[in-house]
């Protein structure tokens, strides 16, 4: 029998959580960072290899999956995790980003985003009411309400009116979303950087009443030290009961300091496009491996990690694939990426367990600011 959806708070250090989510298809421990499978597959990757990194959980996109293959095929062949081959829990997003950012001929009104797909131009229409039977057909275990993410800069009146359609689309999302075991809604709270706005959102879906609650709006441009002032003012009015999921961030920093105040999932493109572009990020900073220093270099990414890249791929071995435009190139730096950032999260999770987490992200941000190890030289260590 299937289990209720649940979120368990299993310990706290300060405002940073420890806690367990329970679905369909299994739990996830959180703080969690969720790999993102857009199109029903983490680029460059198995889900096997992604499993292999320590992810429990994953994303995939309501836009991109409704425009190819299309819901409907996705449903006849048992949903996503029947159709990606992934058996955990997987959380899709309401598809509303997207069409602000990538579709074309963008039409905001109360019934919806009218939109032209950048795929093949077909005009059409999405509404909350969509995006909810949408995201059912794809067998979502978490699916969020169609918003509107607010843009940045944002006056306090565009703001408010952005986040007031936000709050009606909740409504009639939550209106639209069939409730069964082990299958949850999550509101978004919005209000860009205003403080009064935010405890709005916060108050205007608490009172709907949601199965957890995300933070969107943030990362899309303000800069790391508004974002966190935002969720310094955000994340205690928010029901403490329910997962708190911070949208699309972020950079390994990002992480460590919104885990710090209180949030629990986080999501972002950022570990599997910089492993496609010879980015690696590592105990010690980030490493382009494009670099002509790491050409010679028999030493793994990290020393300290224990992924197959660096477990068995030398820098220089990594170097020449990136320049000979071999894909394995890819493959192997990505998987190296969400490991990082699945360790990043187990420390974290650790550190809170044993209520040392002031240390843990101190060392981080130590080893972080020595920077990437000096570059090889024969003879040497």
């Amino acid at each position: 029998m299937t289990k209720a959806f649940s979120f368990q708070l299993l310990g706290q250090d300060g405002p940073a959580r420890r806690g367990r989510v329970s679905t369909a298809h299994g739990s996830f421990e959180t703080p969690a960072f969720m790999p993102v499978g857009t199109a029903g597959t983490v680029k460059a990757m198995t889900m096997d290899g992604v499993a292999a990194t320590g992810a429990e959980i994953i994303l995939g996109n309501t836009y991109h999956l409704m425009l190819r293959p299309g819901a409907e095929i996705v449903a006849e062949m048992g949903g996503l995790q029947e159709f990606t081959r992934w058996s955990g829990p997987i959380l899709t997003d309401s598809g509303g980003f997207q069409v602000m950012s990538l579709a074309e001929l963008r039409k905001l009104t109360e019934e919806g985003v009218r939109f032209r797909s950048h795929v093949d131009g077909r005009h059409m229409m999405l509404t909350p009411e969509d995006s909810i039977r949408i995201q059912h057909q794809l067998g979502a275990d978490i699916t969020m309400v169609l918003d509107e993410c607010t843009p940045y800069p944002a006056t306090h009146e565009e703001a408010e009116k952005s986040m007031e359609l936000s709050m009606r689309w909740a409504v009639r999302s939550k209106e639209a979303f069939v409730t069964r075991p082990g299958h949850g809604l999550f509101g978004i709270v919005q209000g860009s950087v205003y403080e009064d706005l935010r405890h709005r959102s916060i108050a205007a879906l608490t009172d709907i009443g949601f199965d957890g609650y995300a933070v969107g709006g943030l990362a899309v441009g303000e800069g790391q030290a508004q974002m966190f002032s935002v969720l310094d003012f955000t994340m205690p009015a928010m029901p403490a009961d329910r997962p708190r999921y911070l949208m699309g961030v972020g950079k390994p920093s990002d992480l460590v300091g919104a885990v710090a105040r209180g949030v629990d999932m986080f999501d972002c493109v950022l570990p599997t496009r910089s492993g496609r572009t010879g980015q690696a990020f590592t105990r010690r900073g980030v490493v382009n491996i494009r670099n002509a220093r790491h050409s010679r270099d028999p030493r793994p990414l990290d020393a300290d990690c224990a992924c197959q890249t660096c477990q068995n791929y030398s820098r220089a071995y990594l170097h020449h694939l990136f320049k000979a435009g071999e894909i394995l190139g890819l493959m192997l730096m990505t998987a190296h990426n969400l490991r990082f950032y699945q360790d990043l999260m187990a420390d974290l999770r650790a550190a809170i367990e044993a209520g040392r987490l002031t240390d843990q992200v101190a060392r981080f941000h130590a080893d972080q600011a020595r920077g990437d190890i000096e570059p090889w030289v024969p003879g040497g260590p």
